[in-house]
């Protein structure tokens, strides 16, 4: 069965988090072992090692200090995407976690690479999904295409049926209106946007038609006709 997929506004690694990565490790299903957990620091793959090597610094302390083995994979390019000697690690992975940074780059990077590949793999035969922020994004149909102001979009890996995943939602209040309006204007019947607050997770499986909003935040869900507000604890719909 497919694994869990974290959906996560911000705050990866961080204390604030603790909560909803402790219930992804028990689902990990990871029994009578300590779940292994590979961090992903991908998407700062631009930013220079001061800051990806930081960020599995980061994930790794964090993880073992909730009791999994975790380490963090120096994927930061194209180069390192195809690089077999990471394969093994991704294969075993009970929970892989995609950190934040720059979802064009993400995407660029692991598309139709062997480390993507592993990664799916590893997630249908029941592995956790999470990624935060730009490692949330690349799982909806599309992300933005911030060359054009946010009011274009090019193609993600579509994992899940959302048209959108918006992290940092909370902190767009005051552009919110100018953001949603054009991207409503472009939106079918049926289609939705997700819009993930700071320090908030959304989580669920794709065979599950509600899903857990986690943290301490909010999740909306868009659509042409209007945004419906879900608070921590409840449910949404995601199909």
């Amino acid at each position: 069965m497919k694994g869990l997929i974290a959906l996560v506004g911000s705050g990866e690694y961080l204390a604030a988090m603790e909560e909803i990565d402790r219930f992804l490790l028990a689902g990990s299903g990871a029994a009578g072992r300590p779940p292994r957990v590979v961090c992903l620091p991908t998407a700062a793959g631009l930013e220079g090692e001061r800051s990806w090597g930081n960020w599995n610094r980061m994930g790794e302390e964090h993880f073992r200090k909730l009791g999994a083995q975790a380490v963090g994979l120096p994927l930061i390019d194209r180069e390192s995407a195809n690089d077999a000697a990471f394969l093994p690690q991704l294969e075993d992975a009970d929970l892989i976690y995609f950190s934040g940074g720059n979802p064009q780059y993400l995407i660029e990077t692991l598309r139709a690479s062997l480390a993507w590949q592993t990664a799916q793999t590893a997630w249908q035969r029941g592995a956790v999904c999470a990624g935060c922020s730009a490692g949330a994004m690349i799982l909806a149909r599309t992300i933005p295409d911030f060359r054009l102001a946010g009011f274009g979009s090019q193609p993600a890996f579509g994992i899940l049926p959302a048209r959108m995943i918006l992290p940092h939602f909370d902190r767009r209040r005051l552009a919110r209106g100018a953001m949603l309006a054009p991207l409503k204007k472009r939106m079918q019947d049926g289609e939705f946007v997700l819009g993930i607050d700071e320090e908030t997770a959304l989580v669920g499986r794709l065979d599950e038609g509600e899903w857990r909003v986690m943290g301490r935040q909010t999740v909306s869900r868009i659509t042409r006709d209007g945004v419906q507000v879900y608070a921590s604890g409840e449910r949404l719909p995601v199909s």
